[in-house]
């Protein structure tokens, strides 16, 4: 084995956990791909035997490119400026391969909140909540003291938590209606979704991501019911998260916000529910994690 062959075994050890962190980082597999591919190209052009840590080398080489790119992004974001029509939302592939990828995935929600933190807030955080990277070696790459990135990476902490507009007990037991609903809505399960709603509540939707038979407005549980089942197959893409302070889902493919659902919870039971996908409005959205 030459030397060369030796060095890209070594990297072949770390690509996983580079691409995790990439991944992260920049909320795209594919972009976590071609920065792990360019931290490579960078590798095979100095000397090897110079670095004494390639582990914290290469994790170093990956964040500067990430940086690089969540630094550059603004100018030119993929956003949507529509709303996605109703078939044109994407639904998860099946199969063995879909599978995998789902295996090593990271929570989309996670991704929607991460994108919303500036790129060295989105390090800092990664980095050491995520990986233990302690903050005298974050400090450098988002040029700053180890104090103030210290100081960084908790005002990203609380901007991922979120404030909760309602007592934690409260948000606790509409967590577990609004978990509920979205388990019955992806089974399909009529009786149970009704089970959930009371008898006047209220569905409001964007026109846009609706059939064009359905009105944006519907009353009625048996109404709001069988609209809901219209999504039952795009629902398998919502996760829970918390949406201006109270338990809301999101429906975030490959973690880009395309919909977001908020839900009025009384006695144990949905009274009324909206879904937002206008990107202005999405934006204007305060979303935070729930766990």
């Amino acid at each position: 084995m030459n030397a060369r062959d030796g060095l890209a075994e070594r990297f072949e050890e770390q690509r996983g956990r580079l691409r995790a962190v990439a991944h992260r980082m920049l909320g795209s597999p594919e972009a976590a791909d071609d920065a792990v591919q360019e931290a490579w190209l960078r590798l095979s052009r100095v000397d090897a035997d110079a670095v004494d840590n390639l582990d914290g080398w290469l994790r170093t080489v990956v964040t500067r490119i990430c940086l690089d790119v969540l630094r550059t992004r603004t100018s030119r974001r993929e956003d949507l400026a529509e709303p996605p029509a109703f078939d044109e939302l994407p639904v998860r592939a099946e199969g063995p391969e879909a599978a995998a990828l789902l295996t090593d995935s990271v929570s989309r929600a996670l991704l929607v909140v991460l994108d919303r933190l500036g790129p060295a807030e989105r390090v800092a955080l990664v980095l050491h909540d995520m990986y233990a990277v302690p903050f005298h070696e974050i400090a450098p790459l988002v040029e700053r003291t180890p104090v103030a990135t210290k100081k960084l990476a908790s005002r990203a902490r609380q901007k991922v938590r979120g404030t909760p507009a309602v007592p934690p007990a409260d948000l606790a037991r509409h967590r577990r209606v609004v978990t509920a609903f979205l388990a019955a809505a992806r089974a399909g399960d009529l009786p149970a979704v009704l089970a959930l709603l009371a008898p006047d509540v209220v569905r409001r939707a964007d026109p846009a991501v609706l059939p064009p038979s359905v009105a944006p407005e519907l009353r009625g549980a048996r109404a709001v019911a069988e609209g809901t089942l219209l999504f039952a197959h795009r629902a398998r893409e919502a996760e829970p998260a918390l949406v201006d302070g109270a338990v809301g889902l999101l429906v975030a493919p490959r973690g880009r916000l395309r919909i977001a659902l908020t839900f009025t919870v009384e006695d144990g039971l949905i009274t009324g529910y909206e879904v937002i996908a206008a990107p202005a409005r999405l934006r204007g959205l305060a979303i935070g994690l729930l766990d």
